[in-house]
């Protein structure tokens, strides 16, 4: 050691400088590793949603021939349409109701399922996700044929006993709540899987604790169950808007978008006006406003999982 505390030349290294020197090669070895596995994946999210993305951004910006730039010209002509505010508008109300349906039914299926014996529950469990495992599609033309307002189940049902024949698809209010109804009898299994295991994720000494100190069941489902569930039921709700944002299949089946454009959504106005009218552009840049609707969302949503993770640590 020289006076001025510095290790002479030539002079051993210690054993602690030695070891964090290997860690610190480790550690680079192991993030090195890491990066090669993740690449694949990295690949295919750059390949099938990044440059997509950015090619539709490019897309919006061209004029119907797609030979000229002409920058928000697109924007600008649909910010002065009746219609895709109303395809907007829609958008928000179909989106947030079927959500919220979801979440609701998916809770309390989820309680119902929870309470069942394991023996029995399987089964139960296993016709519930039925409708979620049968292609969206082929449900939905069943439910086309059952809204049939002179052939139609439900109508001939309603006059067994008397109600009114209702025009399902022919009014634009029972239009949209008929697309509400199939799209939350679709998704509310997802929510329902979710949330029971989430529910079953919950230790069961909190609820003896809460009973012992003579929590009601309101008291217990606000102050145990939630807080815990909290998490899920972000993730699963921001998830399931995503989705149902995006949702084309249901809306291009039960109402093609009728009557009068007044069911349209996002992704069905988008392809009606890029593929069916032949304008990619404007197609491109009607499906470009899901995109700040949906990120704003997502922060606040997040955001929230991170505060809470935050008070948990």
């Amino acid at each position: 050691m020289a006076a001025d505390g510095t290790l002479a030349a030539g002079a051993p290294r210690t054993a602690g400088h030695g070891r964090a020197t290997t860690l610190e090669r480790f550690a680079r070895r192991r993030s090195t590793i890491a990066f090669m596995m993740t690449l694949p994946l990295i690949l295919v999210v750059a390949g099938l949603v990044a440059y997509p993305a950015g090619y539709g951004m490019y897309l919006s910006t061209l004029n119907r021939r797609m030979t000229e730039n002409i920058g928000f010209g697109n924007f600008e002509i649909l910010f002065d349409s009746d219609t895709f505010w109303n395809v907007a508008w829609q958008s928000c109300i179909f989106a947030i109701t079927a959500v919220v349906l979801k979440a609701l039914i998916g809770f309390w299926l989820a309680h119902m399922l929870h309470d069942i014996p394991a023996k029995g529950q399987r089964k139960w469990r296993g016709m519930l996700l039925i409708p979620w495992v049968i292609p969206p599609a082929l449900s939905t033309l069943g439910w086309w044929w059952m809204f049939d307002p002179s052939y139609g189940s439900i109508n001939w049902l309603f006059s067994v006993v008397g109600g009114p024949q209702i025009p399902w698809l022919g009014e634009p209010w029972w239009a949209r709540a008929s697309i509400i109804i199939v799209n939350v009898w679709y998704g509310a299994p997802f929510f329902m899987i979710m949330y029971l295991a989430a529910l079953k994720s919950v230790p069961d000494q909190l609820y003896e604790a809460a009973a012992i100190d003579g929590a009601t069941g309101l008291q217990r489902l606000r102050y145990v169950t939630l807080p815990m569930m909290a998490n899920i039921i972000s993730i699963t709700v921001l998830f399931s808007l995503i989705v149902t944002f995006a949702n084309y299949d249901i809306v291009r089946v039960l109402t093609n978008g009728g009557p009068r454009d007044l069911t349209h959504v996002f992704a069905s106005y988008a392809f009606q006006v890029g593929i069916l009218s032949g304008n990619i552009p404007r197609g491109a840049a009607v499906s470009l406003f899901m995109f700040p609707i949906l990120a704003i969302c997502a922060f606040f949503v997040l955001r929230g999982v991170t505060r809470r993770n935050k008070e948990q640590m």
